[in-house]
């Protein structure tokens, strides 16, 4: 099979397209040919030997993928093949075939294609969990979304607007507000680090917002936790600026506001049972057409380079997916 390799840890430059084999499934495990994956900014940090879990060399990038499962392992009882699925992987998605997590494998209804299942478990499932899970985002409630044109964010619009939250979007650029109010944002704020306090202020009539998505991190944090309303919560979702920001401790205790971590690796791992909940939720609402993957562009399997350098360039707006001859 072909498949995206990394072979010394870097960019996307160091990335080889080539023939690979993997290992038959092993317990517990799916294997799935694959039809489309998705990529994610955590994608750009695995290369480089930047993210929390980190395979071994030789490896192939890629979180989530859409197919059709080929093989199972021992003990797995929930799937055969032939059944339509996509999976979380953390890593082996950038290729044809992958064996994947059982407890993170799902079925696919049958009005579902792969090319929208492959755009939305990983966002989208991050997001759930963040706003279920984490916050139990109520319906009349503010909240604001950081880097809100990218994938992740654009799931928290989507899914903050079917909880029924009022939504307030920020992002950098002219292109970037307008694809936000199309997703369904009800505000949109273009931010820098200096202003956006006061703009969630000004928008929330000084009242601040209840909850604050933030997948940005960076000089962008400080600020906008000085812009929650008392007893808001402030979710830590990723630090796609690049930096870990530092917030002065006083800042939560004197708004009487929480600081929630969001790592949806972690929480399908240890809870995959309220995972696959939230996933079949998902599942339910994409089904009924309920909100639409935003895939911003669909590159060939060989041409995953670009598809990272243009995350890391800041470039997209929704959602990257690679697609497979097969």
């Amino acid at each position: 099979m072909k498949a995206i390799l990394v072979e010394e840890l870097g960019g996307p430059e160091k990335l080889v397209y080539r023939d690979h084999e993997i290992d038959p499934p092993r317990s517990g495990e799916v294997r799935i040919g694959v039809k489309y994956a998705g990529v994610n900014f955590p994608d750009t940090l695995i290369i480089r030997g930047k993210y929390q879990f980190q395979p071994e060399l030789p490896f192939s990038p890629g979180g989530e993928v859409a197919g059709i499962v080929t093989d199972v392992g021992a003990d797995v009882t929930e799937f055969k093949p032939g059944d339509r699925v996509v999976a979380g992987t953390t890593a082996g998605g950038f290729a044809e075939e992958v064996n994947a997590f059982g407890f993170n494998t799902h079925k696919l209804p049958d009005d579902v294609s792969f090319k929208d299942a492959a755009a939305i478990l990983l966002t989208h499932g991050t997001a759930i969990h963040a706003l279920k899970d984490r916050t139990n985002l109520s319906e009349g409630e503010t909240m604001v979304v950081l880097g809100a044109s990218g994938g992740v964010g654009t799931a928290a619009i989507q899914l903050g607007k079917l909880m029924k939250a009022k939504v307030i979007a920020c992002a950098s650029t002219d292109e970037k507000l307008e694809y936000c109010k199309n997703v369904g944002a009800d505000t949109v704020l273009k931010y820098t680090p200096e202003n956006i306090k006061s703009a969630i202020k000004d928008v929330t009539d000084g009242k601040g917002a209840d909850v604050i998505f933030d997948p940005v991190g960076g000089a962008y944090s400080e600020q906008a936790f000085r812009a929650i309303a008392p007893m808001g919560r402030y979710l830590v979702v990723g630090f796609a600026s690049g930096t870990v920001p530092a917030i002065p401790w006083n800042l939560p205790l004197l708004k009487s506001a929480s600081i929630a971590g969001v790592f949806w690796g972690n929480f399908f791992r240890k809870f995959p049972e309220e995972n696959k909940s939230n996933i079949q939720e998902l599942l339910k609402w994409l089904s009924a057409e309920m909100f639409t993957p935003q895939i911003d562009n669909i590159y060939h399997l060989s041409l995953a380079a670009e598809a990272l350098k243009k995350i890391e360039n800041r470039k997209v707006i929704g959602k990257i997916i690679l697609k497979m001859d097969t």
